[in-house]
C-alpha cells in the first residue's frame, strides 16, 4: 500500500530535477526534488469559485517519496495546505501563505484490494472512487458520487451526502505531516463529528482505505445515477460555486433557514445566493473572494436575526484577507 511511484528518468539516466518557477529562491533546496514548485501561483483557476489570490508557493509532487523529501526539507518552517479540486473552498484575495500542495495523477489511483476494500489515493475524485466500487461490486460508497472533491478532502472534512459520510466507511488513512513524517491513522483517531475531524492542520492525506460490502453492480450503478440526477435537479452545478455553504444545524436544514431569512437571490458585488438552492453561493462572473465571503457573513447575520440560529460555515476559507 502507498508505494512510491517509479521515478522517470531523463536522457542521462537520472531522475529529472525539480522545475522551479519564480523570481526568488525556493524555500528549500530542490536538488533531487522531482515535482514542480511555483512561486506566487494563481489559485483562482484551481478552485470552483474561480476567485481568490495566489499561493506563495505551489508544490506538485511527483509521487509519495518526492512529497516526503520536500516536506522533510521544509521541516515545518512554513505553513502547508493541501489542495484537491478546490470545490469547497474560498481562497481569500490576499493569497495563501507558505506552501500549497496539490496532489496530481500519481495520487489519484483507486485499487480493489479484496474483501470489499478500496485503497484510494488522496487525489482521487469521488466519481472515480464510486465508479471503481461499482465495477468491483462494492456497495456502500455510492454516496461519494454526490460529493465534488477528492479523497483527501473527504477524509479531512468527513465528507458526506445522501445519508452516509466518510466516517461510515474509512478504515485508516496515510498522511504526511508538514515536517515530512508519514503516519497511518485509523479512523478512530480522527475523532469524527459532522463535517469535522481532528486531523492536524497541514497534514496531507495521500491515501485512504475504504470498507464497503458485497453488492450488485447494476444496483450500485442505479443508485449512483439516482444521486447524480438528484444533484443535477437541485444544485447549481453549471455555475461557479463552492458546494454547500453552511452546515446543517441540529434538526434543521441550512437552506430552509437561509430561504426563510429572505436571502434567496441576495447579491454582494459579483456573488449571489443561488436561486436554485439557497445553501449555495455562486460567482456570477466577476466576484472577488471578499464578495463571496462577505455575502456568506451577511446571510449568517440575517438568519440569526430571523431565527436566532447561528449558521456555521461548511466551506473552508483560507488565506489572507
Amino acid at each position: 500500500m502507498n508505494q512510491a511511484g517509479d521515478h522517470a528518468l531523463n536522457d542521462n539516466g537520472r531522475a529529472p530535477s525539480c522545475e522551479v518557477e519564480g523570481a526568488l529562491a525556493a524555500p528549500v533546496s530542490t536538488d533531487g526534488i522531482r515535482g514542480k514548485l511555483t512561486q506566487n501561483a494563481p489559485l483562482a483557476k484551481l478552485v470552483w469559485f474561480k476567485a481568490g489570490g495566489a499561493a506563495d508557493w505551489l508544490f506538485e509532487p511527483a509521487d509519495k517519496a518526492d512529497l516526503i523529501e520536500f516536506l522533510d526539507r521544509l521541516g515545518g518552517n512554513l505553513p502547508v495546505m493541501a489542495l484537491g479540486l478546490g470545490s469547497n473552498l474560498i481562497v481569500r484575495d490576499g493569497g495563501v501563505p507558505g506552501v500549497v500542495v496539490r496532489l496530481g495523477k500519481p495520487f489519484s489511483r483507486v485499487e480493489d484490494h479484496g474483501d470489499h476494500v478500496l485503497v484510494c489515493g488522496g487525489g482521487a475524485s469521488g466519481i472515480l472512487v464510486s465508479s471503481t466500487a461499482r465495477d468491483a461490486g462494492i456497495a456502500g460508497l455510492e454516496f461519494l458520487r454526490g460529493i465534488p472533491g477528492t479523497v483527501g478532502g473527504f477524509v479531512r472534512m468527513n465528507g458526506g451526502a445522501y445519508g452516509r459520510e466518510v466516517a461510515d466507511a474509512l478504515i485508516d488513512c496515510d498522511v504526511i505531516m508538514p515536517d515530512g513524517q508519514c503516519h497511518t491513522l485509523p479512523a478512530a483517531d480522527l475523532a469524527y463529528t459532522y463535517r469535522h475531524s481532528s486531523l492536524p492542520e497541514g497534514a496531507v492525506v495521500i491515501s485512504a482505505r475504504l470498507q464497503g460490502s458485497a453488492g450488485d453492480p447494476a444496483e450500485i450503478g442505479a443508485e449512483m445515477d439516482r444521486i447524480a440526477e438528484a444533484r443535477e435537479n437541485s444544485q447549481p452545478l453549471r455555475s461557479k460555486t463552492g458546494g454547500s455553504t453552511f452546515k446543517n444545524p441540529e434538526g434543521k436544514k441550512a437552506w430552509q433557514l437561509v430561504d426563510d431569512a429572505g436571502c434567496r437571490g441576495l447579491t454582494m458585488g459579483g456573488a449571489q445566493v443561488s436561486e436554485k438552492h439557497t445553501n449555495f453561493m455562486i460567482n456570477t462572473g466577476d466576484a472577488t473572494s471578499a464578495d463571496i465571503e462577505g455575502l456568506g457573513e451577511e446571510v449568517r447575520r440575517r438568519v440569526y436575526a430571523q431565527s436566532r440560529v447561528e449558521l456555521e460555515w461548511e466551506i473552508q476559507r483560507v488565506g489572507r484577507p
